[in-house]
This record gives structure tokens, C-alpha cells and sequence, in this order.
């Protein structure tokens, strides 16, 4: 794995040890960022299944000024750390090993709010629609945030969601990415584009 583009260009990144964690390829990656960028100017994004944090480095090497990483495996926070390091990341990245639930939480009481957001959890997750309801929930999303959401290509996420629009669902073997905005007031589902 490496970063692909921007400012951390051609740095390697470790993957986590063992079968648990399942990094974005590469080539899926290249695919994400293209359809969500591919260049940012600032704005702050969540990593919220980390894993090595390979989406949320590769947002800050494109522009987004500060990535929030966030994981609840003890190993994967490590390999987040090393990887955020080897980018050059420096005070641009944070990293808390928490569970999704209680980080949204935390967050709420910062009063923040995300551009993008990298919904990767392991593919026995199948419940990312009610998530990006509850980061809407506790305004934790900018008008017009991306949200991205990887998941087993065998399982579809609605086209449409109250508050979210869909932009994109692409499949790449046994991996398929489906990207919303959200649309404050939205409870049309927007346009599709799905391709196999």
C-alpha cells in the first residue's frame, strides 16, 4: 500500500498485521478518490474504521487540512500511528482507539463538523445507513459532506435516505463503494451511477 497522490506522494504504508483487517486496495482507493476529488481544499475528514488509516492519510496528502482516525483495535491504532509518521501527517492527523458509538459521542461534544467521511468497516457491518443517520443527527456533518461507505459488494445500501443523496455505487470484484452527500432537508435520493 501506498499514498497515491498529492503532498505524501509514493509513501509506503504498513498494513496490519493478520486476516482481521482488510485495507483498501490501491487500485480500489484511486477509484474512491477520483469520484470524491481527487483534491481537496482543507475541510476536516473522519476515519472512522480506521484499520491503517491508508483513506484518511491519502484525503490530507489531497488537501483536507486534518483527518480524525478512529479504531477500536488496539493493533490497528499502532499501525495508524507509524503510518500517519511515514505521511509526515505531524498535528494534522488525531488517533483514539474507541468504538464508532462512543466516538460519535465524544465528537458531538466538540462541536465539529466533517467534509467527508470513510465509513470501511469489516464487512460484517452491515448497518452504515443508520450511522450516517446519527453523524447527521448530532451535526457532525457539513452541508454538502461526502460520505463514503466500502462494503461487501453482496450488499446494497438504499438509493435513497432521508438527508443524503446518492452520488455513486461502483463495484470492484467482491468489494463495492457506495458514495452519498449529505443534503440537509434532501429526502429524494438524487442520482444514480452504478457500474459493475
Amino acid at each position: 500500500m501506498r499514498v497515491i497522490a498529492g503532498a505524501a506522494k509514493g509513501r509506503t504504508l504498513k498494513a496490519v498485521p493478520g486476516m482481521n483487517t482488510r485495507p483498501t486496495t490501491d487500485k480500489v482507493k484511486e477509484a474512491i478518490f477520483s469520484m470524491i476529488g481527487p483534491f481537496f481544499d482543507g475541510g476536516l475528514a473522519l476515519d472512522l474504521f480506521a484499520g491503517t488509516g491508508g483513506l484518511g492519510i491519502e484525503a490530507w496528502s489531497r488537501g483536507i487540512e486534518r483527518t480524525i482516525f478512529i479504531d477500536r483495535e488496539k493493533i490497528s491504532i499502532d499501525i495508524i500511528k507509524l503510518n500517519t509518521e511515514a505521511a509526515g501527517m505531524g498535528r494534522h492527523a488525531e488517533i483514539y482507539r474507541n468504538d464508532a458509538d462512543r466516538a460519535l459521542k465524544l465528537l458531538e461534544k466538540r462541536g465539529i463538523a466533517f467534509s467527508i467521511v470513510f465509513l470501511d468497516p469489516p464487512y460484517r457491518l452491515t448497518h452504515m445507513d443508520e450511522l450516517m443517520a446519527d453523524l447527521a443527527q448530532r451535526s457532525l456533518l457539513e452541508d454538502g459532506a461526502t460520505i463514503v461507505v466500502e462494503h461487501d459488494a453482496g450488499h446494497e445500501y438504499p438509493d435513497e435516505m432521508e438527508q443524503f443523496t446518492l452520488l455513486r455505487k461502483q463495484k470492484y470484484g467482491d468489494t463495492a463503494v457506495t458514495i452519498y452527500r449529505y443534503s440537509p432537508g434532501s429526502a429524494d435520493g438524487g442520482t444514480t451511477h452504478a457500474d459493475e
